[in-house]
């Protein structure tokens, strides 16, 4: 047997400033271009990820392996035609070449600048040259999934948590599925629905209400054998595409009944806890005046509405500026995005005194927010190569690079410039820099919901804090053109 497995990632806010290209694929291995055949496979041993428990089934039933590519890209803005027509193309050629599975890491929120369901259409052009091989995806909880995308997959699993913490375990849940469809290829079908909801991020995580019970449900019908797969999509709401929304696939036995009734109990579920998806954020000010009556620390401030995780640019500086100038103290930040300011602080010198302009250099014209750099005086604390490992129960395991970072100390914060931006998860974004996470007041982070793999155990309070950019929870911001209407809670009296 011959497998091709591939890994080719991006979740795509399409209100996001600026494109996605090829060298963003590779940013994440610290590479020009993403990695292929071995070096692939090297890139991402041993870290937690579909790919690598696709990679040991293939190897613990002795298949022969081939590896395209492994691309993941920070989640952002549209993603280049040209950088997923060349993705696409290394997947096909190796399809084309012969193969009789193939097993695929994708994310399913994927959008370029001519298709809105990317991963639909990589499926569609596979589809071109192998029209019968199996195909096995593993998606992110994050995916938007249209009815085009499950013609052409034999089966799909998606992640049960947020933080994500069990990439591997969806890779092992699809890998498992497809050693059993091809026991028996006309046996089973996968059964799917989109729901009209347009969830908000700040309440879709499977460890809390609303969503808990739908896929505790989902989780139980699958691990009893009632169905084979059973998974639960919260959908990336900052993409204005058709296929935005809350889905739902499972897959069952053709002369059965029971995943179309699964199918129907959850999306019964779903429906009837729609007003619980709704996150009604408080304004900043509010939540950072609560926060200064706080005494024991460290306090966790979650700047969510601009945060790389969910395609934001990551340098918007209001949340900083304002908690500077409401005296809170002895804050840890990490990271700002900023390759100009590390390189006029590596240019400075550890232990030099600097003004700088930081952050605030992407405007997001979708949303009117103009670019609002931070002025600072401080000194060069430290400089590094931004380079550690992830220890986190989140992609555990990978060597990880933010690229050089400087550490800017004023009197009231330690700050981690770094030249890369990304949604901090790991105590790593600290402890690399020679900050201890644990004995700072606050720790201000921009993220939503993935700085819980790493830090939910060391805060003593975690505090929403409802900073400006466009991975905001105020949806009457965005202007929704492409979405399918209606859709809750843009249309609250839809009858669905």
């Amino acid at each position: 047997m011959k497998c091709v497995i591939a890994l080719m990632q991006h979740e795509t806010n399409t209100f996001a400033p600026g494109s996605t290209g090829m060298t963003d694929f590779a940013r994440i291995f610290d590479l020009h271009m993403p990695p292929v055949g071995a070096r692939a496979i090297n890139a991402v041993k041993g870290v937690d990820l579909a790919m690598n428990a696709f990679i040991d089934l293939a190897r613990e039933l002795e298949w022969e392996i081939e590896v395209p590519v492994a691309a993941w890209a920070e989640p952002g803005g549209t993603v280049e035609d040209a950088a997923f027509d060349a993705l696409s193309d290394q997947i096909c050629d190796a399809v084309a070449d012969g193969c009789d599975v193939i097993m695929l890491d994708l994310h399913g929120a994927m959008t370029t600048e001519r298709y809105p369901d990317a991963e639909a259409e990589l499926l569609r052009r596979i589809r071109l040259v192998a029209p019968h091989t199996p195909i096995a995806v593993a998606l992110d909880f994050h995916a938007n999934l249209s009815a085009e995308f499950y013609e052409h997959a034999t089966v799909v699993t998606g992640y049960r948590t947020y933080p994500h913490i069990d990439m591997y375990e969806t890779g092992e849940r699809a890998a498992r599925a497809l050693v059993q469809v091809l026991a028996d290829s006309t046996r089973y079908e996968l059964v799917s629905a989109s729901m009209p909801m347009l969830t908000h991020m700040n309440r879709q995580s499977p460890a809390m209400e609303p969503m808990k019970s739908i896929m505790d449900r989902a989780i139980r019908a699958e691990a009893s054998g009632e169905v084979l797969t059973a998974s639960v999509f919260g959908g990336f709401p900052l993409a204005d595409a058709p296929q935005t929304a809350l889905s739902i696939t499972v897959m069952g036995t053709k002369d059965g009944t029971a995943h179309h009734d699964l199918l129907d109990e959850l999306k019964i579920m779903a429906w009837q806890r729609r007003a619980d998806f709704v996150f009604t954020p408080e304004p900043l000010e509010k939540t950072l005046a609560y926060a200064g009556t706080l005494t024991d620390g460290p306090i966790i401030l979650a700047d969510h509405g601009d945060n790389s995780g969910a395609g934001g640019p990551h340098d918007n500086m209001t949340v900083l500026k304002a908690a500077l100038e409401m005296g809170l103290t002895d804050i840890a930040v990490a990271p700002v995005p900023d390759p100009e300011a590390v390189e006029f602080m590596w240019q400075a010198g550890e232990g030099n005194e600097v003004e700088i302009s930081l952050g605030g250099k992407s405007p997001s014209p979708e949303l009117s927010i103009p670019a609002e750099p931070l002025v600072l005086r401080g000194r060069v604390k430290t400089l590094t190569d931004g380079t550690f490992t992830i220890t986190a129960p989140m992609m555990t395991g990978m060597t990880f690079s933010i690229g050089r970072t400087a550490v800017l100390e004023t009197d009231q914060a330690e700050i981690i410039v770094s030249e890369d931006r990304t949604e901090p998860f790991d105590i790593g974004f600290f402890t690399h820099a020679g900050i201890d996470p644990h004995t700072k007041r606050y720790l201000l982070l921009k993220s939503r919901q993935h700085f819980r793999a790493g830090f939910e155990d060391l805060a003593k309070h975690i505090l929403m804090v409802a900073g400006p950019g466009v991975c905001s929870s105020d949806y009457s911001q965005f202007p929704f053109r492409k979405l399918q209407r209606p859709i809750y809670p843009l249309d609250l009296d839809m009858k669905y």
